[in-house]
């Protein structure tokens, strides 16, 4: 099976002569991670492909002041191969901003930074395509053959002996909110390109407790557009939580308890992730401290601060009315309904994973436990029948697999060098044994 193309499209032509020895498909910062450290390694092929014209980080929430909840080492390569060109430090140093950065003493850096970093790197890198929208996969006797298309509809073929996935995730709203998306209802993803059209409401809704909830509650809180526009913010979660940042908790995000996880039976692995949601779904302690700050001092001299939280509230009922919205929530606690009237809606409601059509052609080859996810080996391989001579590797599709560092930045570049050792089979980065002073399993050799 094929993808379908329009009747006038012109047939496929060679991205070059060569086989690959890797095509990757995705240029979000973990794929470009792989396209850093396969630079540095000679004699190594790669291509990468990413539909957008260049690259963008999450642009939607890229708010003044908004910073990374991962240390600046947490960059493509550092914490593989401190040594690259690739690195932030190297970024910097080639801005001129190596002082900067040294006398303002910020572990975080801001993530409108972060993202031009990324940037510096992807449109550097010989390796990666842009406006390059993959559209078919197919295999043969161990080769990949990908097509892709340009934004003119000019399609070409590119080659390679593995597959690598970081397509990344995709905004998801909650099923309320499906018919009502537009000008005034949409997820937080498009936060930044849709907020003037807020300015000047009266009443304004925030929907979920993670980061970038806090971030546009306290945005909307800030801003002299919404002086007088009442904020609520609601989610389903127990509280508005601190994320757990102590410095044994994240362990937790280091390759040793990635290790572990791994090793755990999948029921007992479906049971563990949602426990552990201040791990991955809470919000930093500065940006707490922030809006705790600005509803203060809103409320000096016992003036009206505006704003109002509310946790333990699920979104069950959404409907328009006139020009406003309607809003069911109920209670999960008290068991019991209750009504929110607001003019607009930005749901920070989190992300899902993709299921891209070009995987179509070689979808039946690819394993599925009982709920139809991916099984994925530890070297981030998929599982595939016999047939699929070739290997595919994904990256931040591997929650269920791997655990709650699947996301994060700061494993970004251990999981490229992962999957880099793995294609080559030999150790082209050496990874540290040991990364963390946590025990994560009983001792070995004992037990019944």
């Amino acid at each position: 099976m094929t993808s379908a193309q329009p009747t006038n499209a012109p047939l496929p032509r060679p991205d070059d002569g060569r086989v690959h020895d890797l095509v990757g498909v995705g240029l979000g910062p973990f794929n470009l991670a792989l396209a850093a450290l396969a630079d540095a390694l000679p004699g190594l092929s790669a291509r990468f492909l990413e539909a957008r014209p260049s690259f963008s980080w999450h642009p939607g929430l890229l708010l003044e002041g908004a910073r990374l909840q991962v240390p600046f080492l947490a960059d493509l390569v550092s914490l593989v191969d401190p040594t690259s060109r690739w690195s932030f430090l190297s970024y910097l140093h080639e801005h001129d901003r190596l002082f900067p950065f040294y006398f303002s003493e910020h572990f975080h850096v801001p993530r409108r930074e972060y993202d031009d970093y990324c940037r510096w790197v992807a449109h550097r890198l010989p390796s990666c395509r842009f406006d390059a929208r993959a559209t078919t996969v197919h295999h043969h006797e161990g080769v990949f053959t990908v097509e892709y298309a340009d934004a003119r509809g000019t399609h070409s073929t590119v080659r390679g002996r593995a597959l690598v996935l970081g397509i990344g995730t995709e905004p998801v709203l909650p099923g309320p909110l499906a018919d009502l998306v537009g000008e005034r209802v949409f997820h937080a993803a498009d936060y930044l390109d849709r907020a003037p059209g807020l300015a000047g409401l009266g009443d304004v809704t925030v929907l979920g407790s993670g980061q970038s909830g806090a971030e546009v509650f306290l945005d909307l809180l800030r801003s002299p557009a919404h002086r007088d526009t009442q904020v609520n913010w609601l989610t389903r979660s127990q509280a508005f939580a601190p994320m757990e940042y102590s410095k044994l908790g994240l362990e937790h995000f280091t390759p040793d308890y990635t290790r572990y996880f791994h090793t755990l039976p999948q029921h007992v692995k479906d049971r563990v992730v949602p426990e552990q949601w201040q791990l991955y779904k809470g919000i930093s302690g500065d940006t707490i401290a922030e809006i705790h700050d600005v509803l203060y001092e809103r409320g000096i001299a016992g003036a009206p601060v505006g704003a109002s939280l509310r946790a333990q509230c699920e979104l069950v009922e959404a409907h328009a009315d006139g020009e406003g919205l309607v809003l069911v929530f109920h209670h999960r606690e008290q068991d019991r309904d209750f009504t929110v009237r607001t003019d607009a809606v930005v749901a920070a409601s989190g992300y899902a994973q993709r299921s891209p059509d070009f995987l179509t052609p070689v979808a039946k080859l690819l394993r599925t436990d009982a709920r139809g996810r991916p099984v994925i080996g530890q070297d981030l391989r998929l599982a595939t029948e016999p047939e699929l001579t070739a290997p595919i590797h994904v990256q931040n599709a591997e929650l269920h697999t791997h655990g709650v560092g699947a996301p994060d930045l700061g494993l970004g570049a251990w999981r490229a060098a992962t999957i880099l050792n793995s294609l080559t089979g030999r150790t082209a980065y050496r990874l540290p044994a040991r990364t963390a002073f946590t025990s994560f399993g009983a001792p070995a050799g004992e037990g019944r």
